[in-house]
């Protein structure tokens, strides 16, 4: 589960269908995404982190460590 980016979203008070409507995928695709379940393409990683506003390159980052956690969670 990726939770820096439920909180990012939560943080927005977007919805997963409004943020999948916002980056151009499926409520679903967006949802496993965030779950873990599936990693985005690049393009789309960029996209999400752009609606987000953080860092795209978290998605790539093999080992978010708490800092990584801290960081995004704000």
């Amino acid at each position: 589960m990726r939770e820096w980016l439920k909180n990012k979203r939560l943080n927005t008070g977007l919805t997963q269908k409004e943020i999948a409507k916002l980056v151009g995928i499926s409520r679903s695709t967006y949802a496993m995404i965030e779950n873990g379940e599936r990693n985005p393409s690049v393009a789309v990683a960029k996209r999400i982190a752009d609606a987000l506003k953080f860092d795209w390159t978290i998605f790539f980052d093999d080992e978010c460590h708490v800092l990584c956690i801290k960081n995004y969670s704000a």
